[in-house]
């Protein structure tokens, strides 16, 4: 059977996300941007939520802390080196989506929001962009967990190439929506291009979509194919180790068999 924490989207995620999907929306509805510090208080606020509705229903236990760290730990030293990435490729989203595979989508959403927070820190990174940042590298480990979703056993070839199929679109959606913040700020009143308040959502469709042609998507192309290259290259090991140690460490209780456990006593008189 599947073990617990592998399931389908869970309550507690699905409010983050919409509270992120609003933050992403808010730009293309006419209204003023919302203030940095209640971006920031939102995603923070969101991420401590998810983490407690985890802990507190035993599906993050101290050995998947311990792993959330590390996944952070080894992002901030993976963009630490590679701050821009090589030519818009980088090597962070490999082990978020292989996470969020085995560990699931609450798990997967974590460990994005996580690894882009720290290394944030690490790189000096932080600024008012970091909540698209964390609230965008943590849909890519929930999309991961999405797939593999009730699965059992080690995931096979043709679950590989689906993940990496899902990587090299997840490229492209990460670039999409961190580009959301950089046009609504700094490319704002640009004509044909920029935002602007009091613009319609059709005109502020059609000026992001512009916008993001021809400042992006070559860029992001690297790192969708990054992506799925290090997904077909290094997955099944990756994977296969990130499903020993869950397995190794997780206790499924199954009911007993009660017709086999009680024999019928013999008839008397």
């Amino acid at each position: 059977m599947p073990a617990p924490g592998n399931g389908v989207l869970s309550p507690a995620l699905a409010v983050v996300s919409l509270l992120g999907v609003a933050l992403f929306v808010w730009p293309f509805t006419g209204l003023s941007l919302p203030t940095e510090s209640s971006t920031m208080a939102l995603t923070v606020a969101g991420l401590l939520a998810l983490a407690l509705v985890g802990i507190g229903s035993h599906q993050l236990d101290n050995r998947r802390l311990a792993l959330l760290a590390v996944i952070a730990a080894l992002d901030s030293g993976l963009r630490l080196a590679l701050v821009t990435g090589i030519a818009g490729f980088t090597p962070i989203f490999f082990l978020l989506l292989c996470a969020g595979y085995v560990y699931g989508p609450s798990f997967g959403f974590l460990a994005g929001a996580m690894a882009l927070l720290t290394s944030a820190f690490v790189t000096g990174g932080v600024g008012p962009w970091l909540p698209y940042e964390m609230f965008a590298a943590g849909w890519v480990g929930a999309a991961a967990g999405l797939i593999g979703a009730n699965r059992q056993g080690l995931p096979g070839r043709a679950a590989i190439v689906v993940l990496a199929a899902a990587g090299f679109v997840m490229g492209y959606a990460y670039g999409a929506a961190t580009d959301v913040y950089d046009w609504s700020v700094f490319y704002r009143g640009v004509p044909g291009l920029g935002w602007s308040s009091g613009m319609s959502g059709a005109e502020a469709l059609s000026h992001f979509a512009r916008f993001y042609v021809a400042t992006s998507l070559a860029w992001d192309t690297f790192r969708a194919v990054g992506n799925a290259v290090m997904v077909l290259l290094l997955g099944p090991p990756v994977l296969a180790a990130m499903a020993r140690f869950r397995s190794r460490f997780s206790l499924v209780v199954e009911p007993a068999d009660l017709t086999t456990a009680v024999e019928p006593s013999a008839p008397t008189g």
